[in-house]
C-alpha cells in the first residue's frame, strides 16, 4: 500500500469522517498525548486509563508498553477526548467514554466547555439523550441535556446503538422482567 493510499484510508476511518464531518484537529489530544507520554498511542492510552478508572465492562488485560496513568488529566478531559473525530473510528472508545462520563462526580461544566472547544457536542448530546430513555435523571446527562448547545451532523449512524450503551438483564430467578440498565463507571 502507498503512503497515499494508506493516509487516505486513516482519513477515511476517522469518527468525523463517518459522522460526515471536517476532522477538527484537536489541542487537547495533542496536550494528552505530551502529558501523558503515549504520543502516536494516545488512542489506545485513553482507552486504557478509562477502563482502569471505571469503564470496566470494556475491561481487557492492561498492556504495559502504554505509560501508566496520569492522575493530572482529569475524567472529562479522558472521556471527551476518546470522542474526538480525528480519532480513529472506534466503538469501544466510545461506549468507553459513555460508561466513564456516567457518573454524579463529572464536572458538568468543564465537560461542556470542552465538548464546545473540541467539536464534541453532538456525540455527548447524543449519549444524553439516549440516557434519558433508560436513566432519564442520572448525572451528567441529565444535566448536558440542559446545558450542552445543539450542533448537528450530516449522520449519526456511525455512534453505538443505544443497546451497546445498557446491559441487559435477563429474566430474574424470582420472575421479574427483563430490563435495560445504563452503564455507569464503577467507581
Amino acid at each position: 500500500m502507498t503512503q497515499v493510499e494508506l493516509k487516505e484510508q486513516t482519513v477515511q476511518d476517522t469518527l468525523a469522517r463517518r459522522l460526515g464531518e471536517v476532522p477538527h484537529v484537536s489541542g487537547l489530544l495533542k496536550r494528552l498525548a505530551q502529558r501523558s507520554g503515549a504520543g502516536a498511542r494516545v488512542a489506545e492510552w485513553l482507552f486504557q486509563v478509562a477502563v482502569l478508572r471505571g469503564a470496566r465492562h470494556f475491561a481487557r488485560s492492561p498492556d504495559s508498553t502504554l505509560p501508566p496513568d496520569c492522575p493530572e488529566v482529569s475524567d472529562e478531559e479522558i472521556g471527551l477526548a476518546l470522542c474526538l473525530g480525528e480519532l480513529p473510528y472506534d466503538l469501544d472508545r466510545l461506549r468507553a467514554a459513555a460508561q466513564l462520563l456516567s457518573s454524579p462526580r463529572t464536572d458538568v461544566e468543564r465537560l461542556c466547555r470542552l465538548a464546545v472547544q473540541e467539536r464534541c457536542e453532538p456525540v455527548l448530546r447524543y449519549f444524553a439523550e439516549l440516557a434519558a430513555r433508560y436513566a432519564p435523571e442520572l448525572l451528567p446527562w441529565a444535566e448536558i441535556r440542559r446545558r450542552l448547545p445543539f450542533r448537528p451532523v450530516p449522520r449519526t449512524d456511525a455512534l453505538p446503538h443505544w443497546t451497546r450503551l445498557v446491559s441487559h438483564t435477563g429474566i430474574s430467578a424470582y420472575g421479574g422482567p427483563a430490563r435495560s440498565v445504563w452503564l455507569c463507571r464503577h467507581e
